[in-house]
């Protein structure tokens, strides 16, 4: 997978360390120069001292091969830019857009952006896992980051008719709740797993892709 980051800062960084870290490909464009040269000495990731809101400067961090677009400026009005400038792009399967003033979120929505993130409600860890983990329909971080909740859709065929309490719990996760029209239920000694089930995944963190793979492969 390939990934763009528009900008530098706090939040862009250190997503694209974590997506390094996952062994993704990460293209950084930092229009600051003096940025650009001290993060280009601090990651394993291609950084590109450019105005990304320049069609040029796009196509030349490989725009036409990217997976994942992420814009994470600190300005709203780069971060509009480059998401629309972005959409003409039929590779691109997700827009991920920062947006700093609450009041612009429609906005970026009436554009077509896929995400919107903001400082107050999210950190780069929560953006690198909508990246990594498309599966996962919800995932929340517990403690100091040991353990994590997912809620997953049943897609392993091979579970369908089977109990739960047979699969659940293990020394690494337990199947804490299902849903059956809507409403959250406890698994009981004679709860199946089925078609289009959504159930949640209390899971230790080392083994979150594991899981996902299990039930959702």
């Amino acid at each position: 997978m390939y990934v763009i980051i528009v900008g530098a800062g706090r939040v862009g960084l250190n997503l694209a360390q974590s997506l390094v870290r996952e062994g993704l490909n990460v293209t950084i464009i930092e229009h600051n120069p003096t940025k650009s040269e001290e993060v280009a000495e601090t990651i394993n990731a291609m950084v590109i001292q450019g105005d990304a809101t320049s069609v040029n400067v796009l196509e030349n961090a490989g725009i036409i091969d990217a997976d994942v677009f992420v814009a994470a400026t600190g300005h709203d009005s780069v971060n509009l830019l480059t998401s629309v400038l972005c959409q003409k792009y039929d590779n691109i399967k997700k827009i991920i857009a920062r947006v700093n003033d609450l009041e612009h979120v429609d906005a970026f929505k009436q554009v077509g952006v896929d995400v919107t993130v903001s400082p107050e409600s999210t950190v780069a860890s929560y953006l690198e896992r909508i990246i990594t983990r498309p599966k996962v329909a919800d995932l929340i971080v517990l403690g100091r980051g040991s353990t994590e909740l997912l809620d997953l859709k049943i897609e392993n065929k091979d579970l369908f008719g089977k109990r739960i309490l047979d699969y659940s719990p293990t020394e690494n996760y337990i199947v804490c709740a299902i849903y059956e029209d809507n409403e959250l239920v406890i698994p009981q000694e004679d709860t199946l797993f089925h078609e289009d089930q959504k159930i949640s995944v209390l899971t230790k963190s080392d083994y979150v892709q594991e899981v996902t793979q299990f039930f959702a492969p």
